[in-house]
């Protein structure tokens, strides 16, 4: 059996929302740049406890907080709007809002991972990455 994903992004996800949905607190995936800022992206607007990468012998390891003990998850749903079979971009006034501005959608654009009014702020389309609320 291979370890490796082919979408690695949905894999981060995947593991997040089962670690929520049991009650974990924390993650371990297999580090990479573009899931390293998915995951800042995710701490820094409060869906996240902490992130950090432990250096690691093949690869480092990526370690997601999702929440502290005692608290509960502020992620409800966390999805993947993109998908290696098919891709979804949108342009600067087509940006998707998420439960009337409540939510959250990540975008890939040419200044990098951010999120959705921030890419409306800057008028960037990209590729839609995820949403979460």
């Amino acid at each position: 059996m291979s370890l490796q994903s082919t979408d690695p992004i949905a894999d981060l996800l995947t593991r997040i929302r089962n670690a929520a949905a049991v009650g974990k607190h924390e993650v371990r995936v297999p580090s990479s740049k573009l899931k390293k800022v998915v995951a800042e992206q995710l701490k820094k607007n409060n869906y996240l406890a902490d992130v950090k990468v432990e250096a690691g012998s093949p690869r480092d390891t990526l370690v997601v907080t999702i929440n502290k003990p005692g608290e509960n998850s502020a992620i409800n749903e966390i999805t993947r709007v993109s998908k290696p079979g098919r891709r979804v971009y949108v342009g600067a006034n087509d940006i998707p809002r998420v439960k009337s501005g409540r939510g959250l959608v990540l975008i890939s654009t040419s200044k990098g991972v951010i999120t959705g009014q921030e890419a409306v702020k800057a008028r960037l389309g990209g590729e839609v990455l995820l949403k979460v609320y």
